[in-house]
């Protein structure tokens, strides 16, 4: 009898499970999908009444808020590139969308009242119109290029993932390419984003210098519905960005790209001795961080109502950072707890909801405390708490 003596054959590899080994992923969607119903079922427009319209916009606006906190702890929390320009990404998704907004809600207007008489309006008056209603303010009745395509809604939303796209992937490029890293990257990011703001202040930019652009809560093709409705609308869409966001930017930082990216955050030299194109995926990272960021920007502005060179001022990417700071960078999850918690205090405290405090010899007005509240926050927790919110749930869980 022959025996065989070969050696027995090697196990095929365990396919690993990309939710199973991200458990916080899956805790992440559930928590957001049951948020997202309880609000619909309390909003006014959907259900009981219990939360106003007001308050499903603000909800709704931190949702996006979150998810360009989410693009930031990816950016700069697992690929080290401490960007003070993401906000430029997301006020330029608000401007694109919101041209659309603005441009169709007022030619509806207009072919109305000139609708109204006994000649019909031809398309040249119509569009003279337009014009003269958006521009007056700034002293023009022309319409400028780049409103050309403005009442074409797939040109636009095109534009709300082309424009921040290419803006980052331009500026990557430049950037990268030349090596330059650290502080030095962080100012020319600030630098951009000063820049641009500067230059949208501008009257002859087309886009309503200091004005900005106005009544983005109209949406048109729905002005019969009122705002309790289309706000648990932008809501939903919010809530399903945030979580479409997350699950995307969880896949990439997981495996071996998430691997290298974290990699570089810690040693950029040694990655680029073993063989990788160190630039190219800091480029992918900041191009795909600044696209999402526009994305949260076109679905945050229409909530606002309003966007204007002020959104993109460098201290609005500052605030950013310190979200990610407070709640916990290189955590998605952190993120969001710091961006949620910081907008919604904010919002509680500058907006008349926290009452002010009398102390006698002096009184406490939080519209005025605030931002050295937050300022203190952001000290406390890097003295004592150098891995944020995120880092103390993780520590309690390891304990537990």
């Amino acid at each position: 009898m022959k025996i065989d003596v070969s050696s027995p054959a090697a196990p095929a590899p365990v396919r690993r499970s990309f939710l199973r080994d991200n458990p916080s992923v899956l805790w992440f969607m559930g928590l957001l999908g049951l948020f997202t119903l309880g609000v619909t079922v309390l909003s006014e427009g959907m259900g009981v009444g219990v939360i106003s319209t007001s308050l499903v916009k603000v909800l709704g606006m931190t949702l996006c808020l979150c998810l360009i906190a989410v693009a930031m702890d990816v950016v700069w929390g697992y690929c080290g590139i401490l960007s003070l320009g993401h906000f430029a990404f997301f006020g330029l998704g608000g401007y694109a969308i919101g041209m659309w907004l603005m441009y169709a809600r007022t030619e509806i207007v207009i072919r109305d009242n000139l609708g109204r008489g006994t000649i019909p309006p031809t398309e040249a008056e119509v569009s003279e119109a337009v014009a003269a209603q958006i521009f007056g303010v700034v002293g023009s009745s022309e319409l400028p290029l780049i409103w050309s395509f403005a009442g074409s809604l797939p040109f636009q939303l095109a534009m709300v993932v082309l424009v921040p796209g290419l803006l980052a992937l331009v500026f990557g490029w430049l950037a990268f390419r030349s090596r330059v890293t650290g502080v030095y990257l962080s100012i020319l990011t600030q630098a951009m984003t000063l820049a641009l703001s500067l230059y949208l202040f501008q009257n002859d930019t087309g886009l309503r210098g200091n004005n900005g652009l106005s009544g983005l809560q109209n949406i048109p093709g729905s002005l019969h519905l009122p705002q309790s409705v289309i706000s648990v609308w932008f809501f939903w869409a919010s809530a399903f960005a945030l979580g479409a966001g997350y699950l995307l930017f969880a896949w990439v930082v997981s495996g071996k790209f998430g691997s290298v990216i974290k990699a570089i955050r810690d040693n950029e030299a040694r990655v680029r001795f073993l063989g990788y194109n160190v630039e190219g995926y800091k480029l992918f990272v900041f191009t795909l961080t600044g696209i999402i960021s526009g994305i949260a920007g076109a679905l945050y502005y229409p909530q606002a109502g309003i966007i204007n060179p002020a959104e993109i001022a460098p201290i609005a990417s500052i605030y950013l950072a310190v979200w990610v700071a407070i709640g916990g960078r290189g955590r998605l999850y952190g993120a969001v707890i710091g961006a949620a918690l910081v907008s919604l205090l904010s919002s509680w405290l500058t907006g008349g909801g926290a009452p002010n405090i009398d102390l006698g010899f002096y009184r406490i007005v939080w519209t005025d405390w605030w931002l050295v509240l937050l300022g203190l926050g952001f000290v406390l927790v890097t003295l004592f708490f150098p891995k944020g919110i995120g880092g103390l749930f993780d520590y309690l869980v390891r304990k537990s």
